[in-house]
């Protein structure tokens, strides 16, 4: 009875031991998922990671904005911190500027223009290859689709709805004096505005729409079976809403509007010199379509959506 008594306490004990599936910051690292360096991963194994302009820096970025010595990340073991230095231009935590505060996994650190995905836990290399993956289809600033993405998925729609009959729409969008905003505000606001229309519009649309960054301060909008009346109205809806919305950095409001251009297949294919239903599918002149109205739409005083 004595040896059996004895055997369950060692059971109990060793359960007790079983180690828990908390992250540490032994296997933390910080992936670069826009600016330069695209995918680049920095351990964050040692006790403090300095992050600025100096050479002397252990993470060391270029840029205006960022200053000698920018940014610490402090690792204790059981917790990573990051910590701004007084830096001129700030450090940002999920877009929200931070004196000192622990980074939990999958947290955006943005130091300068330049933004860090944060991974923890017990499977930090499984995390970054899927983030290596994931940066193949995403934007890293603004966090919708890229151009390559884009590319891609237009030519998979426009065959698909050549194939069963079906219309589809494309709406290119465009921030309006973008440069602008840059010169007046600084390229840290610059940025800010880009993510936040470019979020204001994803959570505007459809599931089945997809809105890609094309380049620079442009914008494609995928709209399956959609035809163009109905991408019209949904352009102006959005045109409206962003217009009227504020948009606020660092305690500044920035006026900000959009023009776009949209046209849709049926009219691609009416206006084709060719027979794109025979398979013959030229992307980029059905892109063109859109991008002449985005400039027509420019020439008229911008802040306007054009289909004709």
């Amino acid at each position: 009875m004595g040896d059996e008594l004895e055997k369950d306490a060692t059971v109990v004990t060793v359960i007790s031991k079983i180690p828990t599936s908390q992250p540490t910051g032994g296997d933390a690292c910080m992936v670069v998922i826009a600016g330069a360096d695209l995918g680049k991963k920095y351990p964050l194994s040692r006790s403090s990671t300095l992050i600025g302009r100096s050479p002397k820096t252990d993470i060391m970025l270029d840029g205006d904005s960022i200053s000698r010595n920018h940014a610490m990340i402090v690792n204790e073991g059981a917790r990573i911190i990051v910590r701004d230095l007084g830096s001129t231009n700030g450090t940002y935590v999920n877009d929200v500027p931070i004196k000192e505060i622990e980074l939990r996994d999958a947290d955006q650190v943005k130091i300068g223009r330049t933004i860090f995905k944060f991974l923890s836990g017990n499977n930090v290399e499984n995390a970054y290859h899927e983030e290596i993956y994931r940066l193949t289809t995403i934007d890293g600033m603004t966090q919708v689709f890229n151009k390559r993405y884009f590319m891609e998925e237009i030519e998979r729609e426009m065959s698909r709805s050549l194939r069963y009959g079906r219309n589809m729409a494309l709406v290119m969008l465009d921030l309006d004096h973008f440069k602008l905003v840059n010169d007046t505000y600084g390229h840290l606001a610059g940025d800010f505005v880009l993510k936040q229309v470019a979020q204001h519009i994803n959570r505007n649309i459809r599931r089945d729409d997809s809105l890609a960054r094309y380049g620079g301060e442009e914008f494609a909008l995928i709209c399956p079976e959609t035809d163009k009346p109905h991408a019209v109205q949904l352009t102006e809806k959005l045109r409206a809403q962003i217009e009227e919305q504020t948009f606020t950095f660092d305690g500044v409001r920035i006026p900000v509007t959009v023009s776009a251009g949209i046209a849709d297949l049926e009219e691609y294919i009416h206006r084709s010199e060719h027979d794109p239903t025979t398979g013959d599918v030229r992307i980029f002149d059905f892109i063109k379509l859109s991008d002449d109205r985005l400039y027509a739409a420019k020439r008229l005083g911008r802040n306007v959506a054009v289909g004709d």
